[in-house]
């Protein structure tokens, strides 16, 4: 099973988060993060959640919950001794280095993220490649669509909790396609 290195801008956005994630799950590929990444998301998801309205105590709960259930889901997600690589690849954004290094360290074949500009191919050890989440997406479900399809019927099946409304497949379909243009991964999925 091949692992990726994924960003922070992949992972708080959150049906795409769900989709990656519940590949993952079905077994598809290893994810692997930071402790630095993670606090970027858990950052990311309370601001997002007070934009839309939540009280900050509830909005920093829910963050800080969901930032506890990827560390239960993926117990061997998070690289670490990464820290002595940091800056060492010259990339153009210094924040960035530390995802880079945690990509080395953890042996990840890939790192997902919205800012490939910010990983230019000079900069980038062999072996890593860096993609936009919907080439992602693509080559992941492409490895077995049945198996991607079974990722969105858990996703259906979780759905409808906290007050949120129940979910079908074919919702999410057109969700992951209309909101992340995850066009050729959905394609590819058989309908349930």
């Amino acid at each position: 099973m091949f692992s990726a290195v994924l960003d922070a801008n992949v992972l708080w956005p959150s049906l795409q988060r769900d989709f990656l994630l519940s590949l993952a799950i079905e077994g598809l590929f290893r994810p692997l993060w930071s402790n630095v990444l993670l606090d970027e998301v858990e950052y990311n998801e309370s601001a997002k959640r007070m934009k839309r309205g939540a009280v900050a105590a509830d909005a920093t709960r829910r963050a800080a919950f969901l930032r506890a259930e990827m560390a239960r889901a993926f117990p061997d997600a998070v690289v670490r001794g990464w820290e002595a690589l940091e800056g060492s690849y010259g990339l153009p954004d210094p924040d960035d280095e530390h995802v880079l290094a945690a990509a080395v360290v953890g042996g990840a074949g890939v790192i997902v993220t919205h800012n490939v500009k910010d990983f230019p191919s000079a900069s980038i050890p062999d072996g890593i490649d860096v993609v936009k989440p919907a080439q992602f997406a693509f080559d992941t479900v492409s490895l077995d669509p049945s198996t991607a399809l079974r990722a969105l019927e858990q996703i259906a099946l979780r759905s409808g909790r906290g007050g949120d409304p129940p979910r079908t497949v074919a919702h999410l379909k057109r969700h992951l396609v209309s909101t992340y243009r995850l066009h050729d991964a959905v394609a590819l999925i058989p309908d349930a």
